[in-house]
């Protein structure tokens, strides 16, 4: 079973920064992709970013050039750096990781609990 546990969401004045982590842990076995997704109240869950484990990204088109999506291998970590943040980037922001696993290479996603985000004006 894999746990995906985020932190360093907050408050945040426009045109701050701030970084979110998430944390997995089990057994982590071949990564498909990892990635960041937010939702705001009666809004469906859209993406923010996504990443290969072949290093490639991808971006929405409102955050593109000012999130980046990274990862630390050596502690299972997967970060996702804001900066120029605007009042509409406020949301509950979600880690998701998607595992190969087996000969099948059956393809199993994981959802952290989602980390508060709030931007001021």
């Amino acid at each position: 079973q894999v746990q995906l546990v985020e932190s360093g969401g907050g408050l945040v004045q426009a045109g701050g920064s701030l970084r979110v982590s998430c944390a997995a842990s089990g057994s982590i076995s071949r990564i498909n992709t990892m990635g960041w997704y937010r939702q705001t109240p009666g809004k469906q869950r859209e993406l923010v970013a996504t990443a290969t484990s072949g290093g490639t990204t991808n971006y929405a088109d409102s955050v593109k050039g000012r999130f980046t999506i990274s990862r630390d291998n050596t502690k299972n970590t997967m970060y996702l750096q804001m900066n120029s943040l605007k009042p509409e980037d406020t949301a509950v922001y979600y880690c998701n990781l998607r595992l190969l696993s087996g000969a099948n290479l059956i393809l199993t996603t994981y959802w952290g609990q989602g980390t508060q985000v709030t931007v001021s004006s």
